[in-house]
């Protein structure tokens, strides 16, 4: 679609579209979809009320949903939508933060058949799914060879790997293996014009050889190949270097450097460019023990000054906990068990470190603990935790940081500046520049993140449901 067309699409420079811009298309849709695929069609009031929102604090109301039973259904609901100019999204679990999984849009929910393992080759420690395959189902799988999936968000019972490679989704162990873009082989790709077709990297001779092939590949190719040229030195010299880089294409990707990796180009792209059909995933080796130490500190701040010096001890994560997170649990009637384990503070490093025996994993927390102490910086307490079902408890308080943000009747945040990220050299000096920002107009808050990586997972009660707090 040119940039004149989407513009007239989306009325450019007034209103942006409601789904009532495309009811009347909608009708004959529903009923051309229902002939023509084997999965559900939902375009009832009930269905687009369902699909209205996700974790954010947005709401768009979409065209209709559609439930696909194979990736032919995909195809064809593609072209249905095509031939009648309807926008389409491509939706997992919708736990996107900002909006990502609702639109005026016609919906199409990969989780409920679209879910399939398809290979696990233990041996190059890759792995073939379908978009709507959860990552614990992945990581579940791969733990029986000794491998795992390394990017494992909060919502790792229930994300799914199509939600992932759209958010380029990090998490926990991001800082032990990378984030999804650093964990993507290859794509299967399905273009809004139906074209569909295979991505992955190539080398200089490669790009000439699909370009010379021709047809839409080969053009797609050409055109990345093109807009690579024309911006290599600006995307060197002004891409954000930090290890929680996600905002925006990732165009650094399509450098020579990195290997023209057109699949990874495409990670954190949120559907605006294609829809993934499946997926070729780079798993890792899965430490087999683990030993936790949990570190207390009095500010925040403070524990994320700590930060650089204790990456240096190479953990396998690197997580910080507020005390807002199981203080508003508390509240909620619902206290964590796991925060009885933690040392006195205001706000905790959680340290995991990895080893084949628990001895070797239990041995470097013991020596990451020496480390700390001997650095002089202070704390509040340290504690050891290599008991797995303690572990367990500690990790859990770290994972209801998104149900601690909202207390019914007395606290209500919702995700908004949300997923900010720096250089983790910087991170204390941001923190105590943000609360003092956040305590200036009185607003509450919760506060969490991966801090290996610099990124901080924010919740503040902005009252957007008055006049006087919008």
């Amino acid at each position: 679609m040119g940039a004149v067309n989407l513009a007239e699409r989306l009325h450019w420079g007034s209103v942006a579209p409601s789904a009532d811009t495309y009811a009347k298309e909608a009708e004959g849709l529903a009923d051309e979809l229902t002939r023509r695929i084997q999965g559900e069609v939902r375009f009832s009031d009930g269905d687009r009320a369902l699909y209205a929102a996700d974790l954010s604090m947005f709401r768009q109301v979409p065209v209709g949903v559609v439930v696909p039973r194979t990736v032919d259904d995909v195809v064809e609901t593609v072209a249905a939508c095509r031939s009648r100019g309807i926008p389409i999204l491509g939706r997992g679990c919708g736990t996107s933060l900002a909006g990502q999984c609702c639109n005026v849009a016609v919906v199409i929910d990969f989780s409920k058949y679209l879910n399939r393992i398809l290979e696990i080759d233990p041996e190059h420690r890759t792995a073939w799914v379908e978009p709507g395959v959860i990552c614990d189902q992945l990581r579940g799988e791969a733990e029986k060879h000794g491998l795992t999936w390394a990017p494992d968000p909060a919502t790792h019972e229930y994300c799914t790997f199509g939600g992932m490679i759209g958010n380029d989704s990090c998490g926990v162990h991001s800082v032990m293996g990378g984030k999804t873009v650093d964990n993507i082989e290859e794509l299967e790709i399905l273009t809004y014009e139906g074209h569909r077709f295979h991505v992955g990297p190539a080398d200089d001779a490669e790009i000439e050889r699909i370009i010379r092939e021709g047809g839409p590949r080969g053009k797609v190719y050409n055109e990345l190949r093109d807009l690579r040229d024309r911006y290599a030195d600006e995307i060197r010299q002004r891409f954000p270097d930090i290890p929680r880089r996600v905002s925006g294409y990732n165009l650094v990707s399509l450098l020579p450097e990195y290997g023209f990796h057109v699949a990874r180009a495409l990670v954190g792209s949120e559907g605006t460019c294609v829809l993934v059909l499946r997926a070729k995933l780079r798993l890792i080796p899965s430490p087999p023990k683990r030993a936790l130490v949990v570190i207390g500190y009095e500010h925040v701040g403070v524990a994320a000054d700590q930060v650089p010096a204790i990456m240096d001890i190479k953990p396998i994560a690197l997580e910080a906990v507020h005390r807002h997170v199981p203080e508003n649990m508390a509240r909620k009637g619902d206290p964590l068990a796991g925060a009885q384990l933690l040392p006195q503070g205001n706000a905790w490093l959680l340290v995991e470190f990895g080893g084949d025996t628990q001895d070797e994993a239990t041995g470097r927390a013991r020596d990451a603990m020496r480390r700390v102490d001997a650095s002089g910086a202070h704390h509040e307490g340290m504690k050891l935790i290599d008991d797995p079902g303690e572990q367990d408890a500690v990790w859990k308080v770290r994972e209801a940081g998104v149900g601690a943000s909202r207390v019914p009747g007395v606290e209500d945040a919702w995700p908004s500046w949300e997923d900010s990220a720096v250089s983790p050299e910087k991170l204390g000096a941001y923190l105590r520049d943000l609360i003092a920002l956040i305590q200036r107009y009185d607003y509450a808050f919760t506060l969490f993140g991966h801090f290996g990586q610099g990124c901080i997972h924010s919740r503040i009660a902005f009252n957007t449901r008055t006049p006087e707090g919008v």
